[in-house]
């Protein structure tokens, strides 16, 4: 398991932008179709917690980020300050986002132009943006 923000015990702080932002990247993803689900807030708490979240917190740190989301109109807020990770754990951020947009069965053409963005946002190869897409899509069939 990947720990994205892990900090030193003593500056432990789930409120970290980097949790913030990545929250609201996939928040951001899926309300991209208008239709934001219980499903996909459960996909949303599942990876935030997988990436290193605090579970006790997940509540505070998913509603600090749909306000935040609802106050951007930008994806680049959320993606400069995670941008620079390692590859593996952008992974696992893609990962998440085509679980969200893949939790209703279908990838609309919004959801599909936001997924090409962020790819070229992260700093991440196309094909391993598809290789994902495709494993998850395999996933929910």
């Amino acid at each position: 398991m990947f720990n994205i923000f892990k900090k030193e015990e003593t500056q432990k702080d789930d409120n970290h932008p980097s949790i913030i932002a990545v929250a609201c990247l996939l928040i951001h993803s899926a309300r991209i179709d208008e239709n934001y689900t219980d499903k996909e807030k459960k996909i949303i708490k599942d990876a935030i917690i997988e990436m290193g979240g605090e579970a006790e917190n997940i509540d505070k740190i998913i509603h600090d980020a749909e306000e935040k989301e609802k106050d951007s109109n930008q994806i680049l807020d959320f993606t400069r300050e995670i941008k620079n990770i390692n590859e593996e754990d952008k992974k696992i951020i893609i990962e998440a986002l085509w679980d969200i947009i893949y939790s209703d069965e279908d990838a609309d053409m919004y959801e599909t132009n936001l997924m090409r963005r962020l790819s070229g946002l992260l700093y991440l190869d196309s094909k391993v943006v598809g290789d994902i897409k495709e494993k998850v899509r395999q996933k929910n069939i």
